[in-house]
Parts: structure tokens; C-alpha cells; sequence
């Protein structure tokens, strides 16, 4: 792969001003879901074969996630692409002022492996809608699923316009080496910097979706048995390998048992007395990430939980309690089926806690006490989060999606994913009827005019 050949292509296809029509954007835009549901059993089974993931959850997650975005940009788009009326001033009277967005034009979409397809394209509903070209780099951990994507957009897409490129950490270095347009990354704290610091050589504007310890805190108003239901379906969703699951959870002393024996429950309820065997939990995506896991598991006291089969990469939903000052359980992204619970007396002491490490992705709340929301949602700074429910926001295409600090920045989702690929170019137009000669040369006697005009 040349992927400065390959970003030259793009580029020669995208000043041909193919991609530029509305209808043009429609039409790759509807390309696009029939990929999905003429090809949705090959997805499963890639999905699948990769760590486990059973059908429900890739089509909830990833492939209904996709339909949704995609019926709504179809459904907007018209409005979006459309010139957009702002006021003028007296400065300028008498003018008309809009906004015109523009593609950037050619961006590259480097992809995580934990949710392969939906991190993969959801950003690429985005380019397609606001007229760009793209290259797709999806994660090689995930090796089934990109060979299908790489295949499936091959087959469907001229690579000038949409292309997939497969790879490890070479390649990666070597797109970043391009001077692409935008650059939209989802992955590690850590690997964000290294793409920020390369987009900088080229000037490159960038959005990063990284991750973070998203707390939940659980208060004593709460209902206990709902919440521990929702918390344990966020986290152990995809085996816990998603950037905003609940990443440890803080609960009120005073319903500590309570709740705890709530989430045992609910473990058992949906995924039995031997979790190993339902079909309903995913497997870690690989040795180096179970290893990482694993070794977690001494850090705490294991409440429920706990068992793991390397040749399998399978680890228990676990539950750790009394977990060690300083581990690094509570230092590090979990990303995988293991929940720290730690209490608390009063929300003063969370909120410190929260304020005191890198602002997260996401944040959780579970409460009935609007002063405690109150307090929470105005002094803790996060990406986004939902009150009374984990994960669920993302399904929202109305609620941009992105982090803060640490964990990110720029957004996405909806509209937000339009405007994140396009250009808004400001334009006034001015009538040559009437030409004031107040602006031009000599200047005396003026500036009091211009004072008064200006302030």
C-alpha cells in the first residue's frame, strides 16, 4: 500500500467535484446501508469469530447503531448542505451574511477493534454526508472483521472515494505521514497523543474519541435494584471492552450490601450461575489484553467472579471490593469485565475523587436527589453521560458524542458529525449600489465617528 499514492487519488477524485452534489452524497449514503443489510450475516460472523460477540449485541451496538445514523443523516442532510443566514452589523450595512459548509476534503478514519464496525463507519457516515473523500484503517487486532471491510468496501466503493487499508503500526505511521485533511481517531489516551503530534507536522486538524475511568456513582436515594441491573449490563456489555462503560463504581456506604447483592443477582441473571457458558458473553479480544486483565484480579477482593481460561481468553464478570490504595485498577482504563466498587459517605468526597484524576469520557449518576444531580453535573467536568442509565446516551444522535481533556477532543454523532467533516465559510455579500466614503482615506476628523460605531 502507497499511501501517498493512495491520498492522491482521492485528492485528483475529490477536486473533480464528484463528491460535491447532495444527491451524489444520498446515493453513497444509501450504497451504504445496503451493504449492511445485504451483507448483516457476514458481519455477525466476523464479529463473532473475533472475540465471541453474539449477534444481539453486534447488531444493537454496531450495525442498528449505523442504520439509525445513517436514516437520519438521509433524512437532514438536504437541510444540513444548505447556506445558513446570520445577521449582519451596521459596519457592514447593508450586506447579507451566511454561512456556507464546504468538505474538507480527503480524511482518514483510524479505528479501535472493540466495537470494529461501528467505530469504523459511523465516522464515515459523517465524511460521506458533508461530501469528503475517506481512508478506513481499521484495527488489525480484529482481523476477520477488517479483511470483511476491507472486501465489502472494495466491493461497493471506488477506492479514490472510500478505501480500507489493513495494517499494523507501520501503516498507521504511514497515513499519519500524509497530509490528509482532517484525521478522525478513536482509541488510547496514549496513542491519541502520537496521532496529534504527527497531524501537527502537517497542520492537520484532528478529532480524537479516547477513553478514560468513567465513574457511576450510586447514591442512597437510588432505586439499588434497577441501577445495579443497568450498571451491570453497561459494564459487562461486549465483555467490558467499551470506551464508556462504567469504569468503577462509587456507592453510599449506607446501601453498599444492598447494592452488592443486587449486582450479584443481576450477573446471574443474565448470564447464570456459570457465566462461561452463555452465549450471550463475548471473549477478550486477545492474550496480550486477558494477561493485562488477569493481572487485576489480586488487586482487590473478589466479590463474585473471578475465574479465567487463558486458551479460551474468557474472564468471569467480575466484581472486586476492597480494592488497594493506589492499585492500578483505579490508575488505568479497565476496558474489560472487572468492577471495582468502593464507597463513600458523603457526595463531597466523590466529587474530590472525580476532580482529582484526568476528566473522563463518561460520567454516571444513579439518583433520585436533585441536589446531589445538581451538584455532581455542575462542579465534575466529562465528555457526556446519562442519569439513571450507563452507556445508553450513544444511541442518542441528537447529543454529540466526544471527551474532554484527557479523554478527547471534538464530537461527533448526528449533525455534530456533518459539521465536524465540513468547512462552515463565512461569506458577505455586498449590493455596489451604495458605497459609504466614510471608510476610505483621508482619515482626520473620523476616529470619533469610528469610536462610536465600534463600541
Amino acid at each position: 500500500m502507497n499511501a501517498a499514492n493512495l491520498l492522491e487519488r482521492q485528492r485528483t477524485y475529490f477536486r473533480s467535484g464528484a463528491t460535491r452534489s447532495v444527491e451524489f452524497r444520498i446515493h453513497q449514503l444509501e450504497t451504504l446501508k445496503k451493504v449492511l443489510n445485504e451483507h448483516e450475516g457476514e458481519l455477525y460472523e466476523a464479529v463473532y469469530k473475533d472475540f465471541k460477540k453474539p449477534e444481539l449485541e453486534t447488531y444493537a451496538t454496531e450495525l442498528g447503531i449505523l442504520h439509525n445514523e445513517i436514516s437520519y443523516t438521509l433524512k437532514n442532510i438536504k437541510k444540513w448542505a444548505k447556506p445558513e443566514r446570520v445577521k449582519g452589523t451596521w459596519v457592514n450595512f447593508p450586506s447579507s451574511n451566511y454561512l456556507k459548509p464546504e468538505p474538507l476534503g480527503s480524511v482518514l478514519v483510524i479505528a479501535p477493534w472493540n466495537y470494529p464496525i461501528q467505530l469504523a463507519l459511523l465516522p464515515v457516515v459523517g465524511a460521506i454526508a458533508a461530501g469528503n473523500t475517506a481512508v478506513i484503517k481499521p484495527s488489525e487486532i480484529t482481523p476477520n472483521t477488517s479483511a470483511l471491510l476491507k472486501r465489502l468496501m472494495s466491493n461497493w466503493f471506488k477506492e479514490e472515494y472510500i478505501a480500507v487499508v489493513e495494517g499494523g503500526v507501520d501503516v498507521n505511521q504511514d497515513l499519519l505521514a500524509q497530509g490528509f485533511d482532517h484525521i478522525f481517531f478513536t482509541g488510547s489516551s496514549r496513542v491519541g497523543k502520537i496521532v496529534m503530534e504527527a497531524a501537527a507536522k502537517n497542520l492537520t486538524p484532528v478529532t480524537l474519541e479516547l477513553g478514560g475511568k468513567s465513574p457511576c456513582i450510586v447514591d442512597e436515594s437510588a432505586d439499588l435494584k434497577n441501577s445495579a441491573k443497568r450498571i451491570v449490563w453497561g459494564k459487562f456489555l461486549n465483555a467490558g471492552q467499551t470506551c464508556v462503560a462504567p469504569d468503577y463504581v462509587m456507592v453510599q456506604a449506607s446501601v453498599k450490601d444492598k447494592f452488592l447483592g443486587y449486582v450479584k443477582e443481576a450477573i446471574r441473571e443474565f448470564y447464570g450461575v456459570n457465566p462461561k457458558l452463555s452465549p450471550d458473553f463475548p471473549r477478550i479480544v486477545n492474550e496480550d489484553h486477558f494477561d493485562r486483565l488477569e493481572s487485576y484480579l489480586n488487586e482487590g477482593e473478589v466479590y463474585i467472579g473471578g475465574k479465567t481460561d487463558r486458551e479460551e481468553r474468557y474472564i468471569d464478570p467480575t466484581v472486586l471490593t476492597n480494592v488497594e490504595e493506589g492499585a492500578r485498577l483505579m490508575e488505568e482504563e479497565i476496558f474489560g469485565p472487572i468492577l471495582p466498587v468502593l464507597d463513600f459517605d458523603d457526595i463531597g468526597e466523590v466529587i474530590d475523587l472525580v476532580r482529582s484524576k484526568p476528566k473522563p469520557l463518561a460520567l454516571y449518576l444513579f439518583t433520585t436527589n436533585s441536589e446531589v444531580e445538581y451538584l455532581v453535573l455542575e462542579q465534575c467536568s466529562f465528555g457526556s453521560g446519562a442519569i439513571n442509565d450507563v452507556v445508553a446516551h450513544l444511541g442518542n444522535h441528537h447529543l454529540p458524542f466526544g471527551g474532554v481533556g484527557n479523554s478527547g477532543m471534538g464530537s461527533y454523532h448526528g449533525k455534530q458529525s456533518f459539521d465536524t467533516f465540513s468547512h462552515k465559510k463565512g461569506i458577505m455579500k455586498k449590493p455596489l449600489w451604495l458605497d459609504i466614503p466614510f471608510r476610505y482615506a483621508p482619515y482626520k476628523g473620523k476616529l470619533k465617528w469610528i469610536k462610536k460605531i465600534l463600541k
